[in-house]
C-alpha cells in the first residue's frame, strides 16, 4: 500500500523534500558556522549550533538508512542509490554497498553471530559494543578521507575565520561524534540489548518515547521493533506504525 499523508503527498515526495530540505540545512550551517566562528557566538549559542549540526548529522545517516532499504525514491532505483551514497559519503565516508550488504545482514540475521551490528559475544558492556559497532563501519581509508575533508576546511575558512581549526573540530568533528552515539545508543544499544545473553528476546525492542521525543532521540529509531517488522517503512512512517502495534505489544506483557 502507497502511504499518502492527509494533504495527498506520497511518502516518496515527502522523503524527498526532506532530503533536500536537510541537505540544504547540513551545508547552510556548515558555511556559515565556520565563518562565524566560535567566539562570535555566546556560550548558549555554541551549545544550540553543536546541537543542530549533531542532529543534521543523523539526518544524513537516516537519507542513508531509507536508500539502503530502497524507500528513499523507490520509483528511481538508481536516484536512490546515488542520494544514499552521496548523504553516507557526506556523513561520514561511509561506503554505500558495504553498509548496505551490511545493514542487510543486521536486519536477516539479527542478535546472532552473523550481525555485524551485534556484539560477537552477546555479552559486551555499553562501550565495548560502541567500539566494537564503530570499528565494523569505520576503516583506516574512512578515517584518513575524515580528517582530509576537515583538514581542508580549516585552510579553506582560515582566511575569513582565525578559529577555523576550532570551528572545524565543534561544528564537524563533535557532532559527528555525538551523531554516531545517538544513532548507537537509541538506534541499537537499547532496541537489541535484550537479545543478549542471558536475556536474549526473540525481537527488537521499542522505547516508549512520545513522538516528539523519539524524533529528537534519533529520528525515529526508537521504534526499532516496528522498523524490524516492516522494515519498507520510511522513518516518519514509524510513529504510525507503533501506534497501532501498542495495544497488542500491552496485551503480550499481561499474558
Amino acid at each position: 500500500m502507497r502511504w499518502r499523508s492527509a494533504g495527498g503527498a506520497s511518502g516518496c515526495e515527502i522523503g524527498l523534500l526532506f532530503t533536500a530540505v536537510l541537505f540544504s540545512s547540513w551545508g547552510i550551517s556548515l558555511v556559515e558556522l565556520l565563518r562565524t566562528g566560535p567566539d562570535q557566538l555566546s556560550w548558549w549559542g555554541l551549545v544550540a549550533a553543536v546541537l543542530l549540526r549533531s542532529q543534521l548529522q543523523t539526518g544524513l545517516f537516516i537519507i542513508g538508512h531509507d536508500a539502503m532499504h530502497g524507500v528513499l525514491w523507490p520509483e528511481q532505483p538508481r536516484r536512490n542509490q546515488v542520494l544514499g551514497a552521496l548523504a553516507l559519503g557526506v556523513y561520514a565516508a561511509l561506503p554505500y554497498a558495504i553498509c548496505r550488504r551490511k545493514h542487510q545482514r543486521h536486519h536477516s540475521d539479527t542478535a546472532t553471530a552473523h550481525d555485524p551490528d551485534f556484539p560477537a559475544d552477546g555479552r559486551a558492556d555499553l562501550w565495548s559494543w560502541y567500539r566494537q559497532f564503530m570499528a565494523g563501519y569505520l576503516s583506516w581509508l574512512q578515517m584518513g578521507l575524515l580528517l582530509g575533508g576537515w583538514l581542508l576546511l580549516g585552510l579553506l575558512f582560515q582566511p575569513v575565520n582565525t578559529e577555523a581549526w576550532i570551528s572545524v573540530l565543534l561544528f564537524c568533528t563533535l557532532p559527528l561524534l555525538i551523531s554516531s552515539w545517538q544513532l548507537f545508543v537509541f538506534g541499537t544499544y537499547l532496541p537489541h540489548r535484550a537479545q543478549r545473553w542471558p536475556i536474549q528476546e526473540a525481537e527488537p525492542s521499542s522505547l516508549e518515547l512520545p513522538s516528539w521525543l523519539s524524533l529528537l532521540a534519533c529520528y525515529h529509531f526508537s521504534y526499532h521493533r516496528e522498523h524490524h517488522q516492516n522494515p519498507g517503512l520510511r522513518w516518519f512512517e514509524l510513529p504510525s506504525a507503533r501506534r497501532r502495534s501498542r495495544p497488542s505489544t500491552l496485551q503480550a506483557s499481561l499474558r
